[in-house]
């Protein structure tokens, strides 16, 4: 047979083909159809009002569909089902139970209740709403990060049996609060049964794993459940013992992605089946079902680790507000600093302020700031251009007779970034364009974008070999303060190497942001580094995370302690520093924000997506009032990138109207388009 004869024979039978598969798929509707008319459904409710767990943004409602009386026990509110949906099976949460329905047809039967364990609560439900509604996402998106995946192992084990009621006097509470303003009034709301909301700016030196336990044990006698969420592992473990230490074991849990699939779920169960009211953890234990919230704490709020990197990029702060309200519980929002959001919560009477006593920081920390004002010239001739002068030097030698001293250092690594030393134009790699930087000391420079090594660079400007590091990093600062002090023991935090804690020998402690360790009995004494240089990241929060980083590192300090910033003593954030008001650089900068018609007094959001698609995407939004928009600028290639900008009032119109673009879109079978209101940068 010619290919010609092949292909005419296959045409003549595609047809017959055709016609055999719509039959058989007519035959399947039919008998799937009439399998649903023998269903008998359930006596009480049997319909079903479940949110199936599909990406899809137009798909984000319920669906009806009748309980079988073989699942009308177990399929109950907040029950995983499986359904028919468009012809295949599909995952989907049971919301609600009703007992009819506005649908006109024959309603399909549930396919199985994967689990008789409700695992979606009420509140968490309209929370996943709430937060849908604010980010323009989809509550399916926001469910796969409040609920962890099914452990069927762990669900079929016999739940441990609630611990005890823990044996604690809320005037221990009180006490342990005194000096913080007004703590003691605050946790009698809580113990009371209220829903007051605080933010709490602690001073140095405070053990504030030990306060938050207090005000969570306050509460919890009260009979109601706490949230605590805090950025990290390290502030989980210190958090963790200072709850063991005040409750006893079994009266609270932990929820971090280092537990594992069965360990974290076993503990979302204890929470979810009432055993245990105290959830502690980092970012996702914000959606943690504890029975009866009466507080949620978030500890550190301006931390880029609560930015949530999945859609609908909802971070912790907002989660915690927007599910105090939902369930009238109280609200802490606690750091050291402040943030400028926490600072608008004070400005609207949302929130009050907890703070020390002016005279009790001044007891425990001096903080100044060296560099080139003229008494420091007068005193150090070099200190406009050195690193570390003198004043520093003297600082780390008197330091180092009481106990440890604390070094941050802005960047990791040895050379971050190099330079010309001639002209000062930045060292590129010559096969890609990147950075060049030093790895180590006996190494060569090296690119960082693409890891090519270059030994015999020199410079595309001038032709110069020589290289020079504008930007020291901190295995560098080690290196150069063991030279200058060689009897002390030097160790180095951060990278991939980062220290919980050191003890209280003498010592100096060289740490990035963030990486500090804890020292025992606290520092003798605190060294800033570099400041320029989180105050010059392009950044709408430059400052204020400046600011932040600060004042965690110099909390670390034993009371009695010393601060030494080296930088621009009449810097904005320095001169914050050395008073430690922290809010009042908040309402500052938001004042200057709202100038600016910059969050908080605006609220933006950003349509990432290819030009077309932004193009189309722009076109078919439906702008609130006073919409601007802003680009578009390149972003990642080949995409681009618009801003949408609206007074803070219409700020529910603009999700409103991105949440119905993609709907829109997704309906049309349209390409998506990335969509994030309140972005932590742009």
């Amino acid at each position: 047979m010619t290919t010609d004869q092949a292909t005419s024979a296959a045409e003549e039978t595609l047809p017959g083909l055709r016609r055999t598969v719509e039959s058989a798929r007519a035959k399947a509707v039919a008998t799937r159809s009439r399998r649903a008319k023998d269903v008998e459904p359930a006596a009480v409710d049997p319909v079903a009002r479940v949110l199936v767990d599909l990406p899809l943004a137009h798909l984000d409602r319920t669906f009806d569909y009748q309980v079988p009386a073989s699942m009308a026990d177990a399929a109950q509110p907040g029950t995983r089902v499986k359904v028919r949906f468009a012809g295949q099976d599909v995952d989907g949460f049971l919301l609600a139970r009703a007992a009819d329905t506005d649908h006109a047809g024959q309603l399909r039967p549930l396919r199985r209740v994967v689990s008789s364990e409700p695992v979606l609560l009420p509140p968490i439900a309209e929370l996943a709403e709430q937060l849908a509604s604010r980010y323009a996402g989809t509550r399916a998106d926001v469910l796969r990060l409040a609920i962890p995946p099914r452990h069927a192992t762990t669900e079929k084990k016999e739940p441990p049996s609630a611990a005890a009621p823990p044996t604690y006097d809320p005037a221990e509470g009180r006490a342990a609060w005194a000096g913080e303003g007004p703590a003691a009034a605050y946790l009698r709301h809580l113990e009371g049964g209220g829903a007051p909301r605080a933010v709490w700016t602690a001073g140095p030196a405070t053990d504030w794993p030990r306060l938050l336990a207090h005000a969570a044990a306050t509460t919890l006698a009260g009979g109601r459940g706490v949230v605590i969420c805090v950025p990290d592992h390290r502030d989980v473990v210190r958090v963790d013992a200072s709850l063991t230490d005040l409750l006893g074991p079994g009266h609270h849990v932990v929820l971090t992605a280092d537990s594992g699939p069965a360990a974290r779920y076993r503990d979302f169960l204890a929470i979810s089946r009432d055993r245990v009211r105290i959830a502690l953890g980092t970012r996702s234990a914000a959606f943690a079902p504890v029975h009866d919230l009466g507080l949620a704490i978030v500890w550190d709020d301006g931390d880029d680790l609560y930015d949530e990197p999945r859609a609908p990029y909802p971070t912790t702060r907002e989660v915690l507000r927007l599910r105090g309200g939902i369930e009238d519980a109280g609200l802490l929002i606690a750091g050291h600093a402040c943030t400028v959001a926490a600072a608008t919560l004070l400005a609207e009477g949302e929130a009050h302020l907890l703070a020390p006593d002016r005279a009790r920081v001044r007891e425990r920390v001096t903080a100044r700031v060296a560099g080139a004002s003229d008494a420091e010239l007068a005193r150090d001739a070099f200190a406009r251009g050195a690193r570390i002068p003198a004043t520093a030097h003297a600082l780390i030698r008197d330091g180092l007779t009481h106990g440890p001293v604390l070094v941050q250092t802005p960047r990791a690594g040895y050379a971050a970034s190099l330079a010309c030393e001639r002209c000062r134009s930045p060292a590129r790699c010559a096969a890609c364009r990147g950075p060049l930087r030093l790895p180590g000391p006996t190494e060569p420079p090296t690119c960082g974008w693409c890891g090519t090594a270059s030994p015999a660079w020199s410079c595309g400007t001038c032709g110069h070999r020589g290289l020079r590091a504008p930007v020291i990093g901190g295995i560098r600062t080690a290196e150069e303060l063991g030279r200058a002090f060689p009897g002390a023991r030097v160790v180095s935090s951060s990278g991939e190497r980062v220290l919980a804690t050191v003890g209280a020998k003498p010592g100096i402690v060289v740490a990035t942001p963030g990486a500090e360790p804890v020292a025992e009995e606290g520092y003798a004494a605190v060294l800033l580094l570099d400041t320029w240089l989180p105050l010059a990241r392009a950044d709408l929060r430059s400052g204020e995370e400046a600011l932040r980083r600060w004042l965690n590192a110099a909390a670390l300090v034993a009371p009695g302690g010393e601060v030494l910033a080296v930088g621009d003593p009449a810097q904005p954030a320095l001169q914050a520093l050395v008073r430690w008001d922290p809010v009042g650089f908040a309402r500052r900068e938001a004042a200057d924000r709202a100038e600016a018609r910059l969050p908080p007094a605006a609220r933006i959001a950003t349509i990432t997506a290819p030009p077309d698609d932004l193009e189309e995407a722009l076109l078919l939004l439906d702008r609130p009032p006073g919409c601007e928009v802003l680009g578009p600028v390149p972003a990642a290639d080949p995409k681009q990138r618009a801003v949408l900008r609206v007074p803070a009032r219409h700020g529910a119109a603009l999700a409103r109207a991105l949440r119905d673009l993609q709907r829109l879109r997704s309906a049309r079978k349209l390409d998506a388009v990335r969509v994030q209101l309140d972005p932590p940068t742009l």
